[in-house]
């Protein structure tokens, strides 16, 4: 992989920066806004893929921007689902996403299949990390790689 420049200020970013700011393409004051799976990632270089030190900043700002969405979520007037999917050891892949009702008939509310409350991550660093979590539900699955779903009861449409 090839060396990052100002990496130490990269990390120092991701503990203020609100990604939110930078987005225009989600407005959340309209309140006839609407989302298909729209998403976001944190970890865009990878750099969280071969180390759970390094993955872990870019977990806490997805948490915290979890945070920000659901305070944003609150003046939506159709159903809305908020979650976070959150791959074993794919950390490019961990993702925080918004999907509403929306014309394109897709699938609302989003379900997955097989789902379970007892984990099948192999990743201990992560288990340990996402257990730490408050507030959360979470969700276990596997596709191509273990993943948790994650979501706050009462913000939104569930998957429970």
């Amino acid at each position: 992989m090839k060396k990052h420049r100002g990496i130490k200020r990269y990390y120092r970013n991701l503990e203020h920066q609100n990604d939110f700011d930078k987005i225009t393409c989600l407005n959340l004051k309209d309140t006839n806004t609407w989302t298909e799976n729209w998403h976001l990632h944190f970890d865009n270089w990878g750099y969280g893929n071969n180390s759970f030190k390094r993955r872990k900043s870019h977990l806490d700002k997805l948490f915290r921007h979890f945070q920000f969405l659901a305070e944003e979520t609150k003046s939506l007037k159709s159903g809305f689902q908020l979650y976070a999917i959150i791959l074993d050891f794919h950390s490019v892949s961990d993702a925080l996403f918004l999907h509403t009702l929306n014309p394109n008939n897709s699938q609302f509310t989003f379900k997955l299949e097989d789902l379970s409350k007892s984990t099948t991550l192999t990743n201990n660093e992560l288990n340990t990390y996402l257990d730490r979590l408050e507030n959360y539900e979470k969700l276990y699955g596997k596709a191509q790689e273990a993943f948790c779903l994650l979501y706050i009861k009462g913000v939104g449409e569930g998957f429970g």
